[in-house]
């Protein structure tokens, strides 16, 4: 099928391109970029994107599928139909499924599945140990020869440092990226929040930035000993910023992310404040996360590493649950909130309040994540597979956890009111999702 995009302001970083031009896609894949009214477009489906912006499609490369194992919270489908309601044509999926993802059949699982019923692509990352029990490693060629783009305990550290570097050494065998889950259990101890004075008034354990700092330090430390490709998970303080924008520059290969909700919310939300002036109950388990909600400090500090070009990649770490895990007490409830459908346009509000350019947001969300796993995508020059994404900057709308294509419910920002969002979503030259 041969389908032109037109009247669009296409932006593509890896082409230092911002200017209207007419997107052509035929056979899956980017035929032709011009300028406006250039391509013909006499037998061929066409779409108007006047006033909107034509992007390389959203790679979102931290989130969690839960299958196999935990179908009741998310699905590949349900997961990847909310992927594409969010705008993100490819999601890279964590291991920490049911059983974990530590070898090709799992691997292989997942595929067919996305397979079946993906709306999006989905690149498997497979586990770094077995088990991610953080004991013996995993065979990283077979995992690499199913499909996995990369590989991660996430949601586990590794808590052994010898067992760390000879993953990391292991994984430059196979030219395979390792995304590290920094923390160190040790100091978390059975912290549920941020340490702090929010987490004093309401008499919840803390769990100290440093529990994240010093593990940052030491797989950087560790990766540089190994030769090997390093990928920082959802970081969220000051520290951790501040050590890999020094490890940057000393031209260290490493890389990180962070989440929509480090860079807009902090642990004053666990006690129903925020920045939505919306009513929130106290003790809210939708804000708890690991690593948990920082201080203003820290999410200040992660802002200033999303402009300065120290943050390579915005992350939902979509993770969802149930009620059964979430309607709890706190100190009981699972950590982790949804992303996929609110990531966009909780990103945006950087754009519009002057942090990022809307260029520098789109290498964030799809230029650097597909440099970083080594994925086809992640730009719209000729030749390029077809996926794209459509964004109105300035559509206003409420986010409303009951229209989610997510299987679970479990967002903070339910109510808020944002200004932008994905409201055409095509993967190989097809659409998967478009705003009525």
């Amino acid at each position: 099928m041969s389908l032109l995009i037109a009247g669009g302001v296409v932006v593509d970083p890896a082409q230092e391109l911002e200017e209207p031009r007419d997107l052509l896609l035929e056979d899956g894949r980017v035929a032709a970029l011009e300028l406006p009214g250039v391509i013909p477009r006499e037998g061929r489906r066409v779409i108007d994107a006047t006033g909107l912006f034509v992007c390389p499609g959203l790679i979102d490369m931290h989130v969690h599928l839960r299958e196999p194992g935990e179908e009741y919270k998310e699905t590949v489908a349900t997961g990847t139909r909310a992927a594409a309601r969010g705008g993100f044509t490819a999601v890279a999926c964590m291991p920490n499924t049911r059983p974990v993802n530590d070898q090709a059949a799992v691997t292989r699982f997942i595929l067919e599945q996305a397979a079946r019923h993906g709306s999006a692509r989905v690149w498997p990352v497979g586990a770094l140990t077995q088990g991610s029990r953080g004991e013996a490693l995993c065979e990283y060629g077979e995992l690499k020869a199913a499909g996995c783009v990369a590989l991660s305990d996430d949601g586990r550290p590794v808590m052994n440092s010898l067992v760390m570097r000879r993953a990391l050494e292991y994984a430059r065998t196979f030219d395979l990226p390792v995304i590290s889950h920094a923390e160190d259990l040790e100091l978390r101890a059975d912290g549920v929040m941020h340490e702090g004075e929010v987490a004093h008034r309401l008499g919840l354990k803390g769990i100290p930035g440093a529990a994240e700092e010093v593990m940052v330090y030491r797989d950087i430390r560790l990766a540089w000993l190994a030769g090997a490709r390093l990928h920082l998970a959802h970081l969220s303080t000051a520290g951790s910023v501040a050590i890999v924008r020094e490890a940057k520059m000393a031209g260290l290969a490493v890389t990180c992310e962070t989440a929509p909700h480090y860079f807009t919310l902090t642990d004053e939300a666990v006690a129903g404040q925020g920045p939505d002036a919306l009513v929130r109950p106290v003790f809210d388990t939708h804000a708890k996360v690991n690593p948990p909600l920082r201080s203003r400090f820290d999410r200040e500090a992660v802002i200033a590493g999303l402009a300065d070009g120290t943050i390579d990649v915005i992350a939902s770490d979509h993770a969802p649950h149930s009620v059964l895990e979430k309607e709890v007490e706190f100190a009981e409830a699972a950590f982790g909130l949804i992303g996929l459908e609110t990531s966009v346009g909780l990103s945006l509000r950087l754009v519009h309040e002057g942090v990022l350019p809307l260029s520098r947001l789109i290498a964030l969300m799809s230029t650097n994540p597909a440099r970083i796993l080594g994925l086809p995508g992640g730009t719209l020059k000729v030749g390029a597979p077809g996926d794209v994404t459509v964004i109105d900057l300035f559509r206003p709308w409420t986010v409303d956890v009951n229209l989610f294509a997510s299987k679970s419910r479990n967002c903070p920002f339910h109510g808020w009111v944002l200004k932008g969002k994905a409201v055409l979503t095509l993967r190989g030259g097809e659409v998967v999702w478009q705003e009525e």
